[in-house]
């Protein structure tokens, strides 16, 4: 992958620049797979890696970040956003799960890791489940160097998709839910159900 090539010979501390790269998409898409296996080749090249989570994120495990498919990585769950900069030290990398739950200053602390010279990895749901934009996820986009938007398949229909459809009718911006209470679906799926 370019990414990761193109880190490798520009590692942070090395003088270089810093970079942010954002994995999005709905859910059950591969976002935390994707953000694992772009930590565990890190952690592999012996580069510092720490990796964070929303504190309210349990769904899984209380500490570690784990994918769908049950991978998992160590992790540092934070309050809140800042919480991120006074436990990121001397790291090379930073990793951060379910972006879009944390407060928007998490925009500022990301420019702030990568302007120190630190890759930062971010993965979240680029929509809720109403289809609009998941603050602060099109800000984080923004200030991203690379963005990989990564899609499920669609529950119905078998199609690509890019929409995580919430299976009870709360209108809570967060319910936190795993296959009981989202589906992936595709735009003509999710708005046919929506209707």
């Amino acid at each position: 992958m370019f990414i990761e090539s193109y880190l490798g010979k520009n590692k942070p501390g090395s003088g270089k620049a810093g970079c942010i790269e954002i994995i999005c998409g709905s859910m059950f898409s591969g976002k935390t797979e994707e953000l694992i296996r772009r930590l565990n080749r890190a952690i592999l090249a012996k580069q510092k890696v720490e990796i964070f989570k929303p504190a309210l994120d349990t769904r899984y495990h209380e500490f570690d970040v784990v994918s769908h498919n049950e991978n998992a990585i160590r992790s540092t769950p934070v309050q809140f956003a800042e919480d991120i900069l006074l436990r990121a030290g001397n790291c090379d990398v930073v990793g951060i799960d379910e972006a879009q739950f944390f407060d928007t200053q998490i925009v500022e602390v990301v420019v702030k890791l990568a302007n120190a010279g630190k890759r930062v990895i971010l993965a979240g749901l680029d929509m809720d489940f109403a289809g609009k934009p998941f603050e602060p996820m099109p800000q984080l986009m923004a200030v991203a160097e690379y963005v990989t938007k990564v899609h499920a398949i669609c529950m119905k229909c078998g199609d690509l998709a890019s929409y995580s459809f919430r299976l009870s009718d709360s209108k809570q911006k967060v319910v936190l839910g795993e296959k009981n209470a989202y589906e992936a679906r595709c735009r003509k799926c999710f708005y046919e159900d929506k209707a």
